[in-house]
């Protein structure tokens, strides 16, 4: 069982201070919200307080009532659930009363991952109060402990940039009508409509089915296998007793998998040199078949051979082409614009595929896939050097998750048939993959404010 770790962030005050638009808009962070939850590190004030957190959740369900235009004597239903972070809490209540006095249905799941947020407006079991119309996740991927922000969802996906901006502007000018008064009102008025449920069973469930059913529907065809997971104290701690275990894998070794919003540990974010050697460290001490790392809300993931040797950013694309080729031969392999151009001729004149480059961002990646297969082009993987990796057959949601269960899928299936064990079943995969002699990312901060700016 992972144990949850949720510390109490000082809740906000009821007095409701002068924010005015600019100020929710400059909350959008491409296709997510994400703004200081916390205060206390200095500089940063907190722009996410609990009446900007009520707004921007009523402004969702105004929009997601527009959106799906349900019968009147329909209550649409919005799940809400939340990575490990010490303000998560009290941003799931705002989020809760902002919802229920927009009136929808709100389905609190609590500690969960994003793309099983998604995927619970696509699951059809009515015991889970499942499908949902909406979904929201309260997370900052891998961000510092005092960030928080938004990610929402309907059946569709992820929400674009144009509906992020179209929500943080009737945010905006709901939090105009707001009063202390109203306020207080409101979050007595709404709470009995809020239900909690545990989705992640569901969420498991299929991961560990999906194993199976590529394995010939073996019980546990991970039998044997000694798997280190590494959750850096995020909400990916699940992933070793409610997956690997159930198919039969040794865990043991496993690190930091309770959650703890202080992340003590080391960033949760296999781009990250010290969770990587953290993980490979791990692996080698236990003399582990395979590791594998998430990020804090699981929608990217990473993997780290028996040998130390990472499998991340171009390894883990070429990896993972390599798995989809074999399944679709010839098909596009979309990725963001950094990738090598060895990973290239690894795609195109070893596997058969086409790599597609594409400017960069998850979801413009996964949108340039979604575009190419409506005009002919198929594309089965999308996928940046990130760790995010969206597959066609999977709803185009990027999942962490999921992409590790492909790993699985392959080290099961050829341990049914007996064509070897361990994790030169994938290193193999990626032979003849020429390594980029160097690789350096520089992340540059912009003052919009600057002088020489102005004008655009």
């Amino acid at each position: 069982m992972v144990c949850s770790r949720l510390y109490s962030a000082a809740p906000s005050t009821t007095s409701i201070p002068s924010v005015d638009k600019a100020a929710f808009l400059k909350l959008q962070n491409g296709s997510d919200i994400r703004g200081v939850a916390v205060g206390g590190v200095e500089g940063e004030l907190v722009t996410l307080t609990e009446p900007v957190t009520e707004a921007i959740a009523a402004a969702f369900a105004a929009w997601l009532i527009e959106t799906k235009k349900p019968d009147a004597s329909k209550r649409l239903r919005v799940s809400i659930g939340h990575d490990s972070r010490i303000s998560a809490q009290m941003l799931q209540d705002a989020v809760s009363r902002g919802l229920a006095s927009a009136g929808v249905d709100v389905i609190q799941y609590g500690l969960a991952s994003t793309p099983a947020m998604f995927n619970s407006t696509l699951t059809e079991n009515e015991d889970f109060l499942c499908p949902v119309d909406g979904s929201i996740m309260l997370t900052a991927s891998h961000l510092p402990y005092n960030r928080n922000g938004f990610k929402f969802f309907t059946n569709a996906g992820g929400l674009g940039k144009a509906d992020i901006k179209n929500i943080l502007e009737r945010a905006a000018a709901i939090y105009g009508n707001f009063a202390d008064e109203g306020f207080r009102d409101t979050e007595r008025r709404t709470t009995p409509s809020v239900k909690r449920v545990d989705y992640m069973t569901v969420y498991t469930s299929d991961l560990v089915a999906a194993v199976r059913k590529a394995a010939g529907n073996i019980e546990k065809p991970l039998e044997g296998f000694h798997i280190v997971v590494d959750a850096g104290n995020g909400a990916g701690g699940f992933f070793a007793g409610k997956v690997l275990e159930p198919l039969g894998a040794v865990t043991s070794g496993s690190q930091f998998l309770e959650p703890d919003g202080l992340f003590p540990n080391h960033i949760p974010n296999p781009e990250d040199k010290e969770a990587m050697k953290a993980i490979t460290q791990a692996v080698l001490n236990n003399k582990a078949e395979l590791g594998i790392i998430f990020d804090t809300d699981v929608d990217r993931s990473a993997a780290v051979d028996s040998s130390g040797r990472e499998l991340n950013r171009n390894r883990l694309i070429a990896l993972m082409a390599a798995i989809v080729l074999e399944e679709h031969p010839r098909t596009t392999i979309v990725t963001d614009s950094v990738t090598s151009d060895g990973l290239t001729t690894f795609i195109e004149k070893k596997l058969g595929g086409r790599h597609h480059r594409f400017k960069r961002g998850y979801k413009n990646v996964i949108d340039e896939a979604i575009r190419l297969n409506s005009v002919g082009e198929e594309s089965h993987l999308a996928i940046e050097t990130s760790g995010h990796g969206a597959l066609k057959e999977n709803h185009w949601l990027d999942d962490g998750a999921y992409l590790m269960v492909k790993l699985l899928n392959k080290l099961a299936a050829a341990k049914a048939s007996g064509m070897g064990v361990g994790s030169k079943v994938l290193t193999d995969l990626v032979d003849g993959l020429e390594e980029p002699g160097v690789a350096v990312e520089l992340r540059l901060k912009i003052d919009l404010n600057h002088a020489d700016l102005k004008g655009g």
